[in-house]
């Protein structure tokens, strides 16, 4: 099969910042508290008039120019996201609409904070088996639109943003393994309980804010340091390195503390993993997106790095994948 690399990256935030202090202000928190427990300090809140999709295509039109396609040239249009601006069409052939990108296959795919990993491979795999030339695979999320903002408990995390990522045959490098994993059975920690065909929408659905994120944070926080750091043993192993042999390690940006106890018993040193939550909270299938853009803007990925992408959402669904730069 063809080899299959990332050529180019983009990103939009929306402008607006919203910071622990304003929080403050909104619930019964504090600075002090969200940044101990969480590694945030602040997170980006779309626009009146911005929709997941509008965040979508700024991403986009920044990735696709700084690989020289153009988008009637792109074949394929992957947008994960589980905040999509309606629930059909999808979102993808909104953004493939305004694009221009008029022969591109766009379907949205839905894997929570671990949807760019499910998207890249998912790309990955038309394109190595010759479906499709290259592929433009965003992580588009709206996290505003169904957070509880009386909940003190789940509003400090969240915020909204856009990444994407053009994928094409490349010489040498690219996607070297990967790993992906679910679990069903444990949905019930991590969910919108409303808004689909279990529980459409009406007034006790909405009296009882079952239109917001319901979370349980202490189990989640358990089982997303055992699952991200099995699912980077499994993708180390597969790309025939040891973890030692890892550049830079870019983690979903959900929790600083998952992410330091899940690189301690990997045995990668902190310097070696890019962190951006401080900046912008989680914003799920946005988030590892966003760091891998950075991390990419800022020199601190080079030819011929070993880069580990390793994430862990709602579902449960978890992956990681190891890409030669």
């Amino acid at each position: 099969m063809k080899r299959v690399g990332i050529i180019g990256v983009g990103k939009y935030l929306p402008k607006k910042i919203l910071s622990n202090r304003d929080l403050e202000k909104m619930v019964d928190t504090s600075d002090e508290w969200i940044t101990t427990r969480t590694g945030i300090k602040q997170r980006r809140i779309v626009a009146k008039e911005e929709a997941a999709s509008d965040l979508a295509i700024k991403a986009a039109r920044q990735a696709l120019k700084k690989t020289g396609i153009k988008p009637q040239n792109i074949d394929l249009i992957i947008v994960a996201t589980i905040t999509p601006d309606m629930q059909f069409p999808a979102t993808a052939t909104l953004v493939q609409n305004r694009l221009g990108a008029k022969d591109a296959i766009a379907f949205d795919l839905s894997a929570a904070c671990a949807g760019f990993i499910y998207a890249l491979i998912v790309a990955q795999q038309f394109i190595a088996r010759g479906t499709s030339k290259n592929a433009l695979v965003i992580g588009s999320e709206v996290l505003s639109s169904i957070t509880d903002w009386q909940d003190r408990n789940t509003c400090v995390l969240f915020g909204d943003g856009a990444a994407a990522a053009v994928l094409a045959e490349v010489k040498s490098g690219g996607i070297v393994s990967a790993y992906l994993g679910s679990d069903g059975s444990k949905t019930d920690l991590l969910m919108l309980p409303a808004g689909g065909s279990r529980l459409p929408a009406s007034r006790q659905t909405i009296g009882k804010k079952l239109h917001y994120i319901k979370m349980e944070g202490n189990e989640l926080f358990r089982l997303a340091v055992k699952l991200m750091l099995e699912a980077a043993q499994i993708a180390i192993k597969r790309a025939g390195l040891q973890a030692k042999d890892i550049d830079l390690v870019i983690p979903h940006q959900a929790n600083v503390r998952i992410i330091s106890a899940m690189i301690k018993r990997l045995g990668i040193p902190r310097e070696k993993v890019y962190l951006n939550i401080q900046r912008y909270g989680n914003m799920s299938s946005a988030s590892l997106a966003t760091a891998l853009c950075e991390a990419v803007e800022e020199g601190r990925v080079k030819k011929g790095d070993y880069i580990l992408l390793d994430g862990f959402g709602a579902g449960l669904v978890w992956g990681a994948c190891v890409i030669k730069w």
